[in-house]
């Protein structure tokens, strides 16, 4: 590896690069439904890594990179092991990743690739995928074994923690080794959401819409053809797989919870009243139940918010911003009074990190939508008040308090001390984990195809 194993920023840069490319490269994989000449690298416990696996992987990578990281065959398959063998002992210690938490991060990530690519259907043809069923119910196997593989690291380091002295002296020997880390400028920020909802009548309409639907359906009318004319599901009037509205699905299928209580609560030829989820208003009904398996159609209606509705909603942040700049109020009263959004409303409005789960973000690594509106603001400046919506949640207006800005520096021991303190508790975290890792080799079943015999491990995976 091209890289020096002391530089602690380029180090850091590759571990989450590869975080990301493993993700991606699954789903590459999977889509074309791994095929079954590909030779087997290697075996770890239960859990398989192909040659095409560690192709992918390096490919992905690269490009990710621009090149910029130069990883050899044998550094990747080692890395893959190492992910396959945490997420076989979780099994073995009986971890469980809720699916609710699961289903939460796929729709965190079709999210994030909707952004990226513009349409659900992009995505789908990217990657690949038939449908996006195909790509759900591969996502949600994706996410299941990246929550037990996080769950079973938490648990080997949880009572790992750092003393003061272990923070100064991590601090000093990366000084006394002119490796001190280079942090990228960073910013904090405050928002007030006004969540945009459909008025009562709109809402009846929609559903006495669907109760019509209903009854035309059971009269004689064809599910697919209603679908295709009705329904607000962008694959139902489509050619391919899904057209229609037909989806087969099974419990663990990565679908909202409403949609899978409501398919597997029907008999056959059973429709549906109809019922919420975060995407609109819907009939279902099950066509055909196959084992653990159900053929469903289903009609999807959104409930429509008017142009004069858009506008009241973002002329009343317009309002709550200018009597925020006038001194009249300040944000933090502003976000109590006048915010919908339950997780940061009783937080000052301070928008929590995901990816650190603190208040700050990189400016290098935020979203391309929000860094354009939030870059050139100095501390203590407000947004307009824009437009913004969570797919499959809600519509609404948010406008964004800029509450601090750091240029990028070299780590400060004083003003940096809980960054420092995090990179400690990583150090030793780390530490804790690769120990378990040469621990855990001894008593698992593993196997390695001659063409990897030959490659100088980190661990003893070869058992020599």
């Amino acid at each position: 590896m091209q890289i020096k194993k002391n530089n602690l920023k380029f180090i850091k840069m590759k571990q989450n690069i590869i975080a990301v490319a493993f993700l991606l490269f699954f789903i590459g994989i999977n889509a074309q439904e791994r095929i079954k000449v590909d030779g087997v690298a290697v075996v770890v416990g239960k859990n398989i890594v192909l040659d095409s696996d560690i192709d992918k992987f390096k490919k992905e990578l690269q490009q990710r990179t621009e090149g910029k990281i130069d990883i050899t065959n044998c550094e990747i398959l080692e890395e893959i092991m190492t992910q396959k063998l945490i997420a076989h002992h979780a099994v073995v210690d009986s971890i469980v990743a809720p699916d609710a938490d699961i289903n939460s991060e796929v729709e965190r990530n079709i999210a994030y690739f909707t952004q990226q690519l513009g349409t659900i259907e992009k995505v789908v043809s990217m990657y690949g995928f038939n449908d996006e069923e195909d790509l759900r119910k591969e996502l949600f196997d994706i996410q299941k074994e990246q929550l037990l593989i996080q769950k079973e690291r938490a648990s080997i380091t949880e009572k790992i923690d750092v003393t003061p002295e272990e923070v100064r002296t991590y601090f000093k020997n990366l000084e006394k080794d002119n490796n001190l880390p280079e942090f990228s400028a960073e910013i904090e920020m405050a928002q007030i959401v006004r969540t945009l909802k459909p008025s009562e009548e709109e809402t009846n309409r929609v559903i006495e819409k669907l109760k019509e639907i209903k009854k035309e359906i059971e009269d004689g009318y064809s599910f697919r053809l209603k679908a295709i004319i009705s329904s607000d599901d962008p694959s139902a009037a489509g050619n391919g797989p899904g057209a229609g509205g037909k989806y087969t699905l099974t419990r663990e299928s990565g679908f909202i919870k409403e949609f899978k209580e409501v398919a597997f609560s029907l008999d056959e030829g059973e429709i549906s009243e109809p019922f919420e989820s975060g995407f609109g208003y819907h009939i279902l009904q099950v066509e055909k139940i196959k084992g653990q398996e159900r053929d469903v159609r289903h009609i999807l209606i959104q409930p429509k918010i008017s142009q004069e509705e858009l506008d009241a909603a973002k002329a009343e942040l317009e309002k709550v911003r200018e009597q925020i700049l006038k001194g009249e109020i300040t944000f933090e009263e502003a976000v109590v009074k006048y915010s919908d959004d339950k997780e940061t409303r009783l937080n000052k409005g301070l928008i929590l990190n995901p990816q650190t789960n603190d208040t700050h973000f990189d400016l290098t690594r935020m979203d391309p939508n929000l860094y354009a509106r939030v870059s050139n603001l100095k501390a203590g400046e407000i947004t307009e008040p824009y437009y913004d919506e969570i797919r499959g949640e809600s519509k609404m207006f948010k406008m964004i308090l800029l509450k601090s800005k750091t240029d990028a520096h070299t780590a400060d021991f004083t003003k940096d001390y809980e960054k420092i303190q995090e990179l400690t508790l990583q150090k030793k975290q780390e530490e804790t984990i690769e120990k378990w890792v040469e621990e855990k080799i001894q008593d698992t079943y593993i196997k390695i195809n001659k063409d990897f015999k030959t490659c100088n491990f980190k661990h003893n995976w070869k058992k020599e």
